[in-house]
């Protein structure tokens, strides 16, 4: 069964176009298509009037299999509304889909040379993303200071590739555990296997949803890995002490992160990695709650259900732990982790309601930062709002606008009042939502600022 939380994640992967090859770029010098040596697509855009800045837009996750699809500004609306304002907009489909860090990299950087060969050296470049974009952008900026001004991460992957793994096997292996469902949850021999313990786990808590005593576990599942109760706008937003609505929203997300990151995602990054890149060993899960903003929903749900929540605490503690592959963990290490070294300014946004991608995410990176030393050049900002990469056109223009802001001036002025400003200069159609906001600590952070976390 496709949720709408399935249907909007198969939505954000969808693509509708084909890039043109080498041979074949259009004719005149606004409007570029082809292919890089890699394979992957590029697309440029440059207005008549170039303002001197480009902008190199790194999109989302898509999955394997799927058409390769350059990508150069988040939507049609956000192209022209920059377009307008005079910025060149690039980017890349990446010469593979799936967990293609390895290669984005590298076909982003070469789109840029291409734009900067074709169209010389621009005064200001900027790099930006939604999602796993986000993941790519960040790593673009840590990696290659030297060829970006500064960045902006829209709803992004900043916890990193092994954070995001980890906390993506909790709530599975807390259904598993809870249920009774005897399934595989990593080291799959191939696509085939992941998608047979998808179904099995999704039946499984499909079952658990018609009983008070299901949902409580469905609560608590969704609880690790800080599943919002209000995290689609095509959901009425239940009160804050709603319990049984809130919780309805979190199965139907949580069935969503079953059918797609947790078994069919996974088992494409694993067979990148070489293996496993995950493990609970050494996880308490009951210090995990209670750190949680969602204990309270889940300790009155379980009062309701009359079901014991330390029991089934102490049933996750016992339950035998999954450890990773050490050569999969080295290279998700090395290629997917953020250091939170910057060398340039970064702004950071993210809808408070994001199922995919929790808000906490933010967390993680600004401690990554912080350890490194380059918390004075991080900013981030938070949207109240259901959905992931749910950002009005207006929203992000704002943001964008904030980040050269602080290019020009040498200072943040990055409160919620400021983006909504320029949010809302930008797009005259709608409010902005931008509020203050701080997310809870993420559940199981890793960077390499903390090489402690890691223990596979």
């Amino acid at each position: 069964m496709r949720t709408p939380t399935v249907i909007a994640l198969l939505t954000l992967s969808a693509c509708t176009a084909t890039a043109l090859p080498a041979t074949a770029v259009a004719a005149t010098d606004t409007h570029l298509e082809g292919r890089l040596p890699s394979g992957a697509g590029y697309l440029i855009d440059m207005p008549d009037d170039w303002n001197g800045t480009v902008l190199l837009y790194s999109h989302g996750y898509r999955p394997a299999g799927t058409p390769l699809v350059a990508q150069n500004s988040p939507g049609a609306a956000t192209s022209a509304a920059l377009l307008a304002e005079g910025y060149a907009l690039i980017g890349s489909s990446y010469a593979t889909n799936g967990w293609a860090i390895t290669d984005a990299v590298p076909d982003q950087l070469a789109t840029l040379d291409l734009f900067t060969e074709r169209f010389g050296a621009a005064r200001r470049t900027l790099a930006w993303g939604t999602s796993y974009g986000g993941l790519v952008t960040t790593a673009l900026a840590e990696r290659h200071p030297g060829r970006f001004t500064g960045s902006l991460s829209m709803c992004g992957l900043v916890q990193g590739g092994i954070a995001n793994w980890n906390s993506t096997l909790d709530p599975v292996f807390a259904l598993r555990t809870l249920l009774g469902t005897d399934v595989r949850l990593t080291g799959f021999t191939d696509r085939a296997e992941a998608l047979g313990a998808a179904r099995t786990l999704g039946g499984a808590v499909a079952e658990a949803q018609g009983s008070e005593r299901g949902r409580a576990r469905i609560a608590l599942a969704a609880a690790l890995h800080d599943i919002p109760g209000y995290n689609d706008a095509a959901q009425t937003e239940p009160g804050p002490t709603d319990w049984k609505a809130r919780q309805v929203n979190q199965y139907t997300a949580l069935q969503g992160l079953i059918a797609l990151p947790a078994f069919d995602w996974r088992q494409e990054a694993e067979s990148r990695a070489g293996g496993s890149m995950s493990w609970n060993t050494g996880v308490d899960y009951t210090v995990m709650l209670a750190r949680s903003p969602l204990y309270k929903e889940v300790s009155e749900l379980y009062k309701e259900a009359g079901l014991s929540l330390r029991t089934d605490l102490d049933t996750l503690r016992r339950a035998p732990r999954l450890s990773a592959d050490a050569e999969a963990v080295d290279w998700m290490r090395h290629t997917s982790v953020l250091s939170g070294r910057l060398s340039e300014p970064q702004l950071t946004i993210h809808t408070t309601g994001d199922a995919l991608i929790p808000v906490p995410a933010e967390s993680a990176y600004r401690r990554a930062a912080t350890a490194a030393g380059s918390g004075r050049l991080l900013a981030q900002g938070y949207v109240d709002g259901p959905g992931h990469c749910a950002f009005t056109t207006g929203e992000m223009l704002g943001a964008l606008g904030t980040l050269e802001d602080r290019l020009d001036t040498g200072r943040w002025h990055a409160s919620a009042a400021d983006l909504d400003s320029r949010a809302e200069q930008a797009d005259t159609t709608g409010a902005a939502r931008y509020v203050t906001y701080r997310p809870a600590p993420y559940p199981r952070p890793y960077d390499l600022a903390h090489p402690g976390d890691a223990r596979p």
